[in-house]
């Protein structure tokens, strides 16, 4: 089969956790024997914003991570192009961070193809910027992949009905699992954006603090942290490491001993229970984590995998409960890492897309006829 992306940025993650997931879907699709087409603006916001950040050497090695995709970076008017890029395609994906026109444009195609096409939803832009989406012409897609069950019930209730399905993240593990070779040079590791003001308190209260009451060697990095925050973070002796490059985050996760995860005001609103890469990658690389209030909704992961926690005193007294029992530390790291392996690794989603695929009614027969279930129990 041949599998055709198209999304805001796959080379760049640059504000863009979600390229880890896209990536670990296209390595799974090329391992099934699949071709897998990339395409990606070449002036995209997260790659410019690489650019800027110094990254031109980060983004040439990161073209090369996914050996045997096919990767079409365009400058403009991508739409001239798109009659060769879905000739014989059988599964069409369209990242929901796309321009509207390239959105309007590849439905347009699905009148008079025979490619199964989906709309991928990976942001909370349908609670908290409806009209966005609701600009957005969908009218041939067959169907969305929201990566939530929330999410996929907002489309639900906007007229997509059974055609919406719920696609979560997961990790690549063939990057994301643990270096237990790596020597510890930290004792706490955050990896995240600040943002928009969308968790300002809750990063003070579940991180800044915390680690100042404990006095913890701790390191964090992101992009788009103010100049207060910065400041913040260094008065209280934490070092601040600016943008990491996802590839890079494995060995950052292994050379620190706890984790926590701090999701952002709305996935504890109206789109809670919906992980964020963020959990999925601590579990792979299998590190202790702590996560400030957010609920397990759809029963993701199993108990003790993570700890919960309701405040900042009680996330204050996990982190030193952790730090100081290496065999609660073990257990939940090993726990966490059983969790991923057992449903939540990129192979698994890769089965899962295929299995919808071929459940849309507009499936087309080769798809259709391609045994999804043999599918599922490769990727096992």
């Amino acid at each position: 089969m041949k599998v055709v992306l198209f999304c805001h940025a796959f080379t760049s993650c640059w504000n863009n956790g979600h390229t880890h997931f896209l990536r670990g879907v296209a390595r799974e699709v090329l391992a099934l024997g699949h071709r897998m087409v990339v395409c990606e603006p070449a002036a995209g916001w997260s790659r410019v914003n690489a650019l800027a950040d110094g990254g031109a050497e980060v983004l040439a090695k990161a073209e090369l991570l996914v050996p045997g995709v096919e990767l079409h970076r365009y400058a403009s008017a991508i739409e001239r192009d798109l009659d060769a890029l879905l000739d014989d395609a059988d599964v069409v994906l369209v990242h929901e961070w796309n321009e509207p026109a390239l959105v309007a444009a590849v439905g347009r195609r699905r009148k008079a193809s025979r490619f199964v096409l989906f709309f991928a939803d990976a942001h909370h832009r349908a609670v908290t910027a409806p009209g966005a989406i609701d600009a957005l012409d969908l009218e041939m897609y067959d169907g969305v992949l929201a990566f939530g069950e929330r999410l996929r019930e907002v489309y639900a209730r906007r007229a997509w009905g059974r055609r919406a399905f719920t696609w979560h993240e997961a990790a690549d593990t063939a990057l994301f699992h643990p270096l237990p070779e790596t020597p510890k040079e930290c004792e706490l590791i955050w990896v995240g954006n600040w943002g928009d003001e969308e968790r300002s308190r809750e990063l003070n209260e579940f991180l800044i603090a915390p680690v100042s009451e404990l006095g913890l060697n701790a390191r964090v990095h992101g992009v788009r942290y103010p100049e207060q925050a910065i400041r913040s973070l260094a008065e209280r002796g934490i070092a601040y490491g600016g943008w990491l490059p996802n590839h890079r985050v494995p060995e950052a996760f292994a050379a620190a001993r706890v984790t926590v995860h701090i999701p952002r005001q709305m996935y504890n609103g109206a789109l809670t229970g919906i992980p964020t890469i963020r959990v999925f990658e601590a579990l792979a690389c299998g590190i202790p984590l702590v996560c400030s209030p957010w609920s397990d909704e759809e029963g993701l992961f199993p108990p003790a995998s993570y700890l919960r926690v309701r405040d900042g005193a009680e996330m204050t007294a996990a982190l030193g409960d952790v730090l100081a029992d290496p065999q609660m530390a073990s257990e939940l790291a090993c726990k966490g890492l059983q969790a991923i392996e057992r449903a939540h690794t990129c192979r698994h989603r890769v089965a899962e897309l295929f299995s919808i695929a071929a459940s849309v009614s507009a499936a087309p027969a080769d798809v259709a006829s391609a045994r999804p279930a043999q599918l599922v129990e490769a990727a096992q």
